[in-house]
């Protein structure tokens, strides 16, 4: 998937899904006029048998009996179902690989769309109910294609070969075809509608079953930890009864699909109606087994009708589902036209205030400069909104108030990904992929060498620990990197962002989990990898803050005061304070 994919996805939310699944059919239309035609010929030559035996019927019963008629009608029989299992070929082939192809491009879209939103909304977003939408959802869309529209495109031809055909053989015996459809359209006028509101509720408990399975397992150490197992258990049997209470309400609705019923008093209807102009002369006995065949193909729609509109139902709830996570609004522009230069450095916080809640800050009038190439250290108690300060310089987050500049240039005028590909983030909560040693350094220089990314593993003093294991740099970590230590995540981090070479380097207190050589040499990794570059650090070490060139200190989302460790030691009692604990921390 390409980054101009990505960069140029525009968002759906003017269309309904009806419309938005038919633009994706639309790309396909060849595939859907070959369904179509294999529908109809299918149907026309299933019509075709009952009239053929009505034929030969006919001729059987003359006097004498016509043995050409009736080897003619074998012969038409015959090749007429040999065409139509091509046809049927066709037409199963078109369906299944469009319900294949809706099934990609959708599961692409989506995509697409959810890496462009802002970290606001996957914040908001839970991870289980994004994944059922994203797996089960897409996969309901293949399902109403194939068997779902198929079948339905097929059961509409052979509703209407009866009432084309019926009327050849006497035009009062049209009666009961059209008695069943129009019964029969009645009837699932009603059906789609109830079933429409159950089908939501089946996806919509479905995504709450496996957002709380999902949330259960990602904290699988707290549940265990508290004893919550037995807890966890009770609230998935609660989710999974929801699940179940919605299929079973589908099923009742099912069981009371009246095209059963229709379709055993229009066969009764016809038979009695056809007996009767037989007695009045007014056809014959093969006309009447043609005319019986021809209500038989009534069956087709009534019988498939149950499997084939609920997944239908479904896949509309799917889809419904699907567009509501790509038309969700984001505040998050990538601006893919917009500045893409070389970062210098500088960076400017301009009245900045922000809030992840609507009406609460958690910061509020931030103003001041960083010059390119300064070390700058943020200092404050926990929740005065450290972090929070630096992901708003590559738009983690955009500031509600205020300017976020980087070389004079509003973040929000930059090109996202060229701000971005100049940035690096090390956090305090490391993730890394579930893959090699060597691909998680090199995520995001993909392009890097073997030697470049060893280079950048003695920087970050992660060589000898990554050699010590079995299979070095192609060793595989377990998902976040669970099967490796606080220090050797944060480490992997460091030269995943020494590898990038970034011009803007922001350090979220990520020497926290490593012992005091380690720290030492990752020290001087870090002086070394500061130099010529703007570094931000998140830290309360005070080997960093006094190295610092310039030291912000944050208490509660307000800038209490900024300058370096000696003039804020004179001037500032909140520093001081700040310093005084930081040392007793280390004590």
């Amino acid at each position: 998937m390409g980054e101009f994919a990505i960069h140029s996805h525009k968002p759906a939310n003017h269309r309904s899904p009806g419309r938005w699944l038919l633009s994706h059919l639309a790309r396909h239309w060849l595939l859907f006029v070959i369904m179509v035609i294999g529908a109809f010929g299918n149907a026309a030559l299933a019509a075709a048998m009952p009239i053929l035996i009505g034929l030969a019927f006919n001729a059987a019963l003359a006097e004498p009996p016509n043995l050409d008629t009736i080897g003619l009608a074998a012969l038409g029989v015959l090749a007429s179902q040999v065409i139509r299992a091509f046809l049927q070929l066709g037409r199963n082939f078109a369906s299944s690989v469009m319900g294949e192809r809706l099934e990609r491009d959708t599961r692409q879209e989506l995509y697409i769309s959810l890496l462009g939103k802002s970290m606001t909304f996957h914040d908001l977003q839970p991870v289980g109910d994004t994944m059922a939408r994203a797996t089960n959802d897409v996969r309901e869309l293949n399902l109403m294609m194939n068997p779902g529209i198929n079948l339905v495109v097929g059961s509409a031809n052979f509703l209407v070969m009866p009432l084309l055909l019926a009327p050849r053989y006497h035009w009062q015996l049209i009666a009961a075809p059209l008695f069943f459809v129009v019964g029969y359209v009645l009837s699932l006028i009603r059906y789609m509608n109830v079933l429409s509101h159950i089908a939501d509720r089946v996806r919509l408990s479905f995504g709450a079953l496996n957002a709380r399975l999902a949330e259960a397992i990602d904290g699988i150490e707290m549940v265990k930890s508290t004893a919550q197992e037995t807890a966890e258990v009770g609230r998935f049997e609660r989710n999974a009864r929801a699940y179940r209470d919605a299929t079973v309400a589908q099923g009742r609705e099912e069981a009371k699909f009246l095209p059963l019923l229709l379709l055993g008093l229009t066969e009764g209807i016809g038979f009695t109606h056809a007996l009767l102009l037989l007695r009045a002369g007014q056809i014959q006995v093969g006309d009447v087994v043609a005319y019986m065949g021809l209500l038989a193909l009534f069956g087709f729609p009534t019988f498939i009708s149950l499997m084939a509109y609920s997944r239908v139902s479904l896949g509309v709830a799917g889809a419904r589902r699907i567009l509501e996570l790509i038309n969700t609004e984001t505040d998050l522009d990538e601006n893919p036209e917009g500045f893409a230069g070389t970062i210098a450095g500088e960076v400017r916080f301009e009245n900045i205030s922000f809030g992840y809640v609507p009406g609460v800050d958690t910061l509020g009038q931030i103003d001041f400069t960083v010059r390119p190439g300064q070390t700058v250290a943020i200092v404050g108690q926990t929740g005065a909104g450290k972090s929070t300060l630096t992901k708003l310089i590559n738009r983690t987050y955009d500031a509600r108030e205020g300017r976020v500049l980087v070389d004079g240039v509003d973040v929000r005028d930059w090109s996202l990904a060229a701000l971005r590909r100049q940035i690096s983030i090390i956090e305090q909560d490391i993730f890394l992929f579930s893959r090699t040693i060597g691909e998680n350094i090199a995520f995001g220089a993909p392009e890097a060498t073997r030697e470049q990314i060893e280079a950048a593993a003695h920087a970050a003093q992660a060589h000898d620990f990554i050699m010590s294991f079995e299979d070095g740099y192609e060793t595989v970590v377990g998902e976040r990197g669970v099967t490796l230590s606080g220090g050797q995540r944060q480490r992997i981090a460091l030269a995943r962002a020494f590898l990038t070479n970034p011009r803007i380097l922001i350090l979220d207190d990520s020497t926290s989990a490593v012992d005091s050589a380690t720290e030492d040499q990752i020290q001087r990794a870090i002086r070394h990898a500061a130099e010529n570059r703007t570094t931000f650090l998140i830290t309360h070490r005070l080997s960093q803050i006094r190295w610092a060139d310039l030291v912000v200190v944050l208490r509660k989302g307000r800038l209490e005061a900024i300058g370096d460790h000696a003039t804020l030691m004179a001037a500032s009692p909140a520093y001081r304070l700040i310093f005084e604990q930081y040392e007793a921390l280390e004590g």
